[in-house]
């Protein structure tokens, strides 16, 4: 009987935090699903901010009158949706990451609430940085490349006569000119050029995540900043290979992603050096700090 009653009673504080994590679930998927509608009423505003760097390319390029197209009766809706769907989850993440906060915070200690707050607040920051830096800045030079590539092509078969028809013959200037061939023009469609878009975004903001990641590992001791300044050839291959990966297949915005990237990881660097002086200075203090064992690969680089 009285192992019976134990067990009930370790029971209790298990079911206490299920009964809370299905309140702060419920608070949170109800913030993003209130988001999510709010956002699909003013989705078509959305869609043209969205749209607004394929629609300077174009008129730069030397279109009056952009147009976009869908090709199916469903696939304007779905494309709100979608829409509607990603602006609410950055919408609602306040409340999604307070009630994640809420949960989390009652099993912490003051220090480590301390230390966790400002991580928690500079990581949506840092994606909304690396989302703005996408949109305003990587996503139109990416659509003038892709627009501007057969514009290139045209004007390079033109200076270059016969290149289009394969023969390397020059034409007769008197001859009378005959219409051939096929016309090759941009019909872009909507969904398409939102998700070029919406990777972009997710891409760069999920890259400049990279400094509250690795100060994290510094603060937690799975890295040092002697061992991150030591593998700089290694981390500059990564980031190339993830700009490779995460980018549409054009080399400008791959060195886009790289140059903007590899900074954040010298910050790092940098931030997780300042927490190893404040712990040293801390442990010191205590008279805690072993030189022999505790100051081993922590030194400067």
């Amino acid at each position: 009987m009285t192992a019976k009653n134990d067990i009930d009673d370790s029971s209790a504080p298990l079911v206490e935090h299920l009964i809370e994590l299905r309140n702060r679930l419920i608070w949170a998927v109800s913030a993003f699903m209130v988001a999510m509608i709010l956002c699909f009423v003013v989705a078509e505003p959305i869609l043209n901010f969205m749209l607004q760097p394929i629609e300077r390319a174009m008129r730069d390029l030397g279109d009056p009158n952009p147009v976009m197209q869908y090709t199916a009766p469903q696939e304007y809706f779905f494309t709100l949706v979608h829409i509607s769907v990603v602006a609410g989850l950055m919408v609602s993440f306040p409340v999604i990451a307070y009630q994640l906060w809420r949960f989390v915070a009652p099993g912490l200690y003051r220090n480590e609430k301390q230390a966790f707050l400002p991580f928690l607040i500079a990581s949506p920051v840092l994606f909304l940085v690396g989302a703005a830096f996408a949109h305003y800045v990587v996503t139109p030079i990416a659509m003038t490349f892709f627009l501007g590539f057969a514009d290139a092509f045209s004007v390079v078969t033109a200076l270059i006569p016969g290149l289009a028809d394969g023969t390397g013959a020059v034409p007769d200037a008197t001859a009378p000119v005959v219409d051939q061939g096929i016309d090759i023009v941009f019909q872009g469609k909507v969904n398409e050029t939102l998700d070029i878009s919406l990777k972009l975004i997710l891409a760069f903001g999920l890259c400049f995540q990279l400094p509250v990641l690795l100060t994290l590992m510094g603060k937690a001791g799975l890295a040092t900043s002697t061992g991150l300044a030591g593998m700089r050839k290694y981390a500059i291959v990564l980031i190339l290979l993830v700009a490779a990966l995460v980018t549409p297949p054009d080399v400008m915005s791959q060195l886009i992603l790289f140059v903007a990237v590899y900074p954040l990881y010298e910050v790092s660097i940098f931030l997780i050096r300042r927490i190893e002086k404040r712990r040293e200075a801390e442990l010191k203090a205590e008279g805690l700090w072993d030189e022999e064992t505790d100051g081993e690969g922590a030194g400067e680089k």
